[in-house]
């Protein structure tokens, strides 16, 4: 047996999209089940986002400490962003976002893991990058608002992060994902091993 996730759509008796929202939406799918019954399902609408884990000269990651209010927290995360436009190149919006969360800028960007946050009832796919030889950006800094206004920025070991995820003390998806696929791939064929930043993403397909 082959360990890999293949794409497979059941089929839709009817669909309906109860909430619109600014960036997401519901959708109502009623779903063919292998049965032959019809079983309702929910779930969020999203365009996808990417995430960064910026990886500096001494080990240390770029972390930001930002307000989620849906889970009533302060978290510690790496930069990431929706993927606004689309159709748009993942790599491009990852390089924004390091710019705007972070002022910094990489030369060096390599796709460190895809993921689907909670598919289960959402149809999230984020691709966390890998940013090395960075650099402190060119021009203004980005105007933040909203939960961004009041961001913290840091510069973390990577044992310290995996200490916190391991003792359940960071709970943000694409930094736990990330900074333990980061061991994982220092420790097997090495981060020059990983697939190249404009590796193909059947989840959200984009333009070069």
């Amino acid at each position: 047996m082959t360990i890999k996730d293949t794409p497979e759509e059941w089929e839709i008796r009817a669909t309906d999209t109860p909430f619109v929202g600014n960036k997401t939406s519901v959708r109502t799918d009623d779903v063919v089940m292998p049965d032959g019954h019809v079983a309702r399902r929910d779930y969020q609408v999203h365009p996808g986002s990417v995430a960064v884990l910026a990886l500096d000269d001494e080990g240390r990651v770029l972390v930001i400490r930002q307000y989620r209010h849906p889970v009533r927290h302060k978290l510690w995360e790496i930069p990431a962003g929706l993927l606004d436009v689309p159709g748009e190149n993942p790599l491009h919006a990852a390089q924004r976002e390091l710019y705007e969360e972070a002022h910094v800028k990489a030369e060096d960007w390599r796709v460190l893991t895809d993921v689907y946050t909670t598919p289960g009832g959402c149809d999230e796919a984020v691709r966390i990058f890998l940013a090395r030889d960075l650099s402190e950006a060119d021009g203004d800094r980005f105007e933040v608002e909203h939960e961004e206004a009041d961001m913290e920025l840091a510069r973390v070991p990577v044992e310290e992060l995996v200490r916190g995820v391991l003792a359940g003390e960071l709970h943000n998806n694409c930094l736990v994902v990330g900074v333990l696929s980061l061991i994982a791939a220092q420790h097997g064929d090495g981060l020059d091993a990983l697939r190249p930043a404009e590796a193909p993403w059947p989840a959200r397909p984009f333009e070069s």
